[in-house]
């Protein structure tokens, strides 16, 4: 895997992704934190917490699956999200 297809950079290219589609700016995140740290993370130099995944994603509206998800998945390719999507309901069908 190389560093462009590693999840934490695709993950801060979700971030940005969302970010952007829902008319925000980094300063829109400045009640959970600084401007600073949602642009690192947007560069991938720092990887969130689940917390912090959960208030960037209630502050952009959308379940912090969808930042996961979008760290995995091209967002332009249907087939591979529907894949994945599968393959996660499958894991946890399992698992119950």
């Amino acid at each position: 895997m190389t560093n462009a297809s590693h999840p934490i950079h695709n993950f801060a290219k979700a971030i940005r992704l969302v970010r952007r589609s829902k008319g925000l700016s980094q300063e829109d995140f400045g009640v959970m934190s600084s401007r600073t740290y949602v642009s690192t993370l947007e560069r991938g130099l720092k990887s969130p917490t689940l917390s912090k995944i959960d208030t960037l994603a209630q502050v952009m509206e959308v379940h912090p699956l969808t930042l996961l998800v979008l760290s995995y998945v091209e967002v332009h390719d249907p087939e591979a999200l529907g894949r994945m999507l599968e393959l996660i309901a499958s894991e946890i069908s399992a698992i119950e």
